[in-house]
This record gives C-alpha cells, sequence and structure tokens, in this order.
C-alpha cells in the first residue's frame, strides 16, 4: 500500500498546478496580429506559435508590442512590452473548458466606456451575464508622452462558470494587460486527482 498511498500524496501535491491563475501577458505574440489561438496551442494570425493554455481570441483581438519597431505604444503596465488591443466587436476572450471564481486585469482607457469589458456563461459572449465592468478615462493620468500612460487593475468575483469575456465595446479606446483567471481542470485532470485521493484514503484505512 506504500505505493498507491506516494502516487496519491504526488498527485495531492500537484493539485494547486491543476487549478493555478492563467496570466495572458501578451509578451510573445506577434504585434498587430491576431491573437487567435496563440493561448490555445495554435498560433496567432502572423503564424507565431504560442502556448497551450485553453484560451483563444476573436480576430478583432490583437496584440501591440512595444518592442515592433515602431512603438513603443504605453508605457508603465504591469509587463513592459505587450498588450492587447481590442479593434472590433469580435474581440472576445473564449476558455471552452470554462472558468471560475472571477477574473482581473489591467487597463488603460483613453475614453469612459460602460459596460467595456462582461463575462458570460456560454462562448463568445452569449448566455447568462456573470461580471461587467466600467472603464474609467485613465489612459494619461500618468506621464510617458504616450497616449496610454497609465494601468488600472479590476477584478471581479461570482459564482458559477464563465466561458467568454467581451472586450469589443471598448475596441479603438482601452488595451489591456495580465488577465488572470483560474480554468477548470480538464476530465483526465480531474479525474487523476480523484483516483489519487481515493488511493489515499485506501491506503490510510489499511495502515
Amino acid at each position: 500500500m506504500k505505493f498507491i498511498s506516494t502516487a496519491a500524496l504526488a498527485l495531492l501535491t500537484a493539485a494547486p498546478a491543476f487549478a493555478a491563475d492563467i496570466v495572458l501577458d501578451f509578451e510573445t505574440p506577434t504585434s498587430f496580429a491576431s491573437i487567435a489561438e496563440f493561448y490555445n496551442g495554435g498560433t496567432d494570425s502572423a503564424g507565431a506559435m504560442g502556448v497551450a493554455k485553453g484560451v483563444s481570441f476573436g480576430l478583432d483581438a490583437l496584440t501591440v508590442r512595444n518592442d515592433d519597431g515602431v512603438g513603443p505604444y504605453f508605457a508603465n503596465a504591469p509587463t513592459p512590452v505587450g498588450a492587447m488591443a481590442p479593434v472590433g466587436t469580435d474581440a472576445t476572450m473564449n476558455v471552452a473548458l470554462g472558468f471560475i471564481n472571477g477574473i482581473s486585469f489591467y487597463y488603460a482607457s483613453s475614453q469612459f466606456v460602460a459596460e467595456g469589458v462582461n463575462v458570460y456563461t456560454g462562448l463568445n459572449g452569449t448566455g447568462e451575464l456573470l461580471a461587467s465592468f466600467n472603464l474609467v478615462k485613465n489612459a494619461k493620468s500618468g506621464t510617458c508622452g504616450l497616449d496610454y500612460c497609465h494601468f488600472d487593475r479590476m477584478t471581479s468575483t461570482f459564482e458559477g462558470v464563465a466561458h467568454s469575456v467581451t472586450f469589443g465595446k471598448a475596441a479603438g479606446l482601452a488595451g489591456f494587460d495580465n488577465i488572470a483567471i483560474t480554468a477548470v481542470p480538464e476530465p483526465t485532470t480531474a479525474l487523476l486527482l480523484s483516483l489519487g485521493v481515493a488511493g489515499l484514503f485506501v491506503a490510510r484505512r489499511r495502515a
């Protein structure tokens, strides 16, 4: 039973990684390309290969990078190189497996935008509205000589499982950085964790 106990304990030790926050910092997608499947194990619209985080974006969600040879475009963001810029209504973030507990992000906005960011239970901005954010005019609050010199953090908690976040109402008006969510574990991961807990319980009973 020692083997079962050790395996179960290892799974339990790894459990926090299964539910760890995903932070999208936009430091590596291509500047002025659609983020698309870059954070879903695919590529952005320029063909740059990304990482598998289970998050995809509509084609109107672009990355802007200060190091692309034309910038800089912003300053004082939580990460210095890249940010997400919505340029149209198809600037939606989808998480197929869903995310829970809440969401946080940093933003800079050149205008007040009512309900500029919205969180929904369904994909592509459908289903029940779980959270909504008004964006205040804050982009020039800092001093940097650029149009976007200041980023504020916003956060909200909610009950239930969310699957999408819309940024389209802020198209052409705001930039976003360090979007943080807690993703729902993949079914296989949840099953392995359950088996680990069961194995640990059995091992303790037989000890």
